[in-house]
């Protein structure tokens, strides 16, 4: 296994100190209609890109369905969730980090059983509470299902991360930041915030870090995207971590396997 993990698998949420969570961007799963029919394929990038951060020295992992698009605005298909669980679990095997699960867009549930599954620590999820207007339609909060589910599962020990005005979207209604993370927090039961930028790779707004951070008192507060070596000082001892996806590939494009040199810059840069 492959590893460099600081402190316990749940310290990523505790304790002092910038964490970084890398992402594992999968290419497209059966059915979606990007899939090039080859899952080997699919396996050995998740691995490679997996082994690629955790030798640049990433706090943690978290793995998504980010080739699936367009992305259905609820629960994915059993397939979805039979292949991610797959892939997850030979990520976990293979490398001895805390991992995440992301169920695009906004499967939570799924999210969540996988975690179980696989031994994950922790998931995210895009709209927890309140509505959001996105290019899958109205996303509603899931909140009331996933913490009920956690409960019957006996999974407390699984982390929930969840976005506030989360990127892609929009609000159904205007509404000040300051109320969508006291009910995230307060009635969403979330253990910890992202806040990010309108989309994949775009700048968060400090400004805005500083207000989530401020109103989500001791709650772990989390950049989602964007966020790059010649920004990091911008956000350090700002924020409890990052979720760093596009910055780690080849070249800062999306689409490019994660390149561990930059990996390790950035990790230099943060401290």
């Amino acid at each position: 296994m492959l590893g460099g993990m600081r402190g316990k698998p749940s310290g990523i949420f505790s304790g002092g100190g910038m964490k970084v969570i890398g992402m594992i961007h999968l290419l497209a799963l059966p059915g979606s209609p990007g899939f090039a029919g080859d899952l080997s394929k699919i396996r050995d990038a998740a691995l490679r890109d997996a082994e690629s951060l955790a030798g640049g020295g990433v706090d943690a992992l978290m793995i998504e369905n980010f080739g699936d698009a367009p992305f259905y605005p609820e629960r994915v298909p059993a397939h979805v969730v039979a292949h991610l669980t797959a892939l997850a679990a030979t990520v976990k095997s293979r490398v001895d980090l805390p991992l995440g699960i992301n169920c695009l867009r906004n499967d939570g549930r799924s999210a969540l059983a996988i975690a179980q599954a696989v031994g994950a620590q922790f998931i995210r999820v895009n709209v927890l509470c309140g509505v959001r207007v996105a290019d899958q339609g109205l996303l509603h909060g899931i909140a009331h299902d996933l913490l009920r589910d956690r409960a019957a599962l006996r999974a407390d020990d699984i982390k929930i991360m969840a976005d506030v005005d989360v990127k892609h979207s929009a609000a159904l209604a205007p509404r000040p930041i300051e109320d969508e993370i006291d009910d995230t927090i307060h009635r969403g039961m979330a253990d910890a915030l992202i806040v990010s930028g309108a989309g994949t790779g775009k700048a968060t707004d400090p400004a805005k870090v500083a207000r989530v951070k401020l109103r989500a008192g001791k709650s772990p507060v989390f950049i989602g995207s964007g966020v790059t070596i010649e920004t990091i000082d911008t956000f350090n001892g700002r924020c409890d971590g990052v979720v760093v996806g596009t910055h780690f590939k080849k070249g800062g494009k999306v689409d490019q396997p994660v390149d561990v040199k930059r990996v390790k810059a950035f990790m230099v840069a943060v401290g």
